[in-house]
């Protein structure tokens, strides 16, 4: 009686299976990229820096149009601001990489401590989520007692089926920020070499280039569908550039 109200209070009032499908919503949370769990972290990183970086030069470009500032100095503005826009999306995107994992070394901890302290719910947990994967009679408590014997392979177990944890898949924070970094030079370089080549539109022009094809790049690699993501993608970016210019003609037209 005393054990079944300590396994009680251990799964807060929910049966086993309950309390492993909340255990698994946990760990998808702590576990998920950065930039979405369906794409590698340094590939999204990059994607997201080229658009943004385009996005915000462009705004950036077109403001200073408008106050009619000369396009040599619109030249060394944007590459000296790529400069440090750089330095900020390559260390936040380390930042948040290193953010991501640290959460997920606390909930592994998380698992150990219940794991040491908490066996029979443990146990009770393991074998509702091997019944639930069809697992019956002698089969069943073979496959849970194997694994109860042996914490190692029970934590990774639990990390994986419960947790949903797919330790595999998890990238090196540095490698994200690489992603995000390549993605800042390069669409800062075609954004400054537009501008320079082809002043009154270039800049127009490229980041429209930048957006659309790495909207399209990402939905491919996830998937999706590729037109309907560049179209809203660059719908967005129009609607910021065009909010922008509309206000500051509002605010600052003579």
């Amino acid at each position: 009686m005393h054990q079944k109200s300590k396994g009680h209070a251990h799964f807060d009032g929910k049966e086993a299976l309950e309390h492993v499908l909340e255990a698994r919503l946990k760990g998808q949370t702590a576990s998920d990229e950065i930039h979405g769990a369906e794409m590698p972290g340094h590939i999204s990183a990059f994607a997201d820096a080229a658009k943004e970086t385009s996005l915000i030069l462009v705004l950036f470009w077109s403001l200073l149009v408008l106050f009619h500032i000369s396009y040599d100095q619109i030249h060394w503005m944007l590459a000296l601001f790529s400069a440090g826009w750089l330095i900020w999306k390559t260390g936040r995107s380390a930042l948040l990489g290193y953010s991501r994992l640290e959460r997920m070394h606390r909930v592994i901890e998380e698992e150990r401590w219940e794991i040491e302290h908490h066996r029979p719910q443990e146990k009770e947990e393991l074998r509702a989520l091997y019944e639930a994967k069809g697992f019956t009679g002698r089969l069943l408590d073979e496959a849970v007692d194997i694994l109860m014997a042996d914490d190692n392979r029970l934590l990774q177990v639990m990390l994986q089926e419960e947790l949903g944890f797919r330790m595999e898949t998890e990238e090196h924070p540095l490698k994200q920020a690489l992603g995000a970094a390549i993605g800042v030079i390069l669409s800062s370089a075609v954004m400054v070499f537009a501008l320079f080549f082809l002043p009154p539109f270039g800049t127009l022009l490229a980041a429209a280039l930048i957006i659309g094809a790495t909207a399209g790049f990402a939905a491919r690699i996830q998937r999706n569908r590729i037109t309907p993501s560049i179209v809203w993608n660059l719908a967005c970016a129009a609607l910021s550039i065009g909010a922008a210019e509309f206000f500051a003609q509002l605010l600052f037209a003579k």
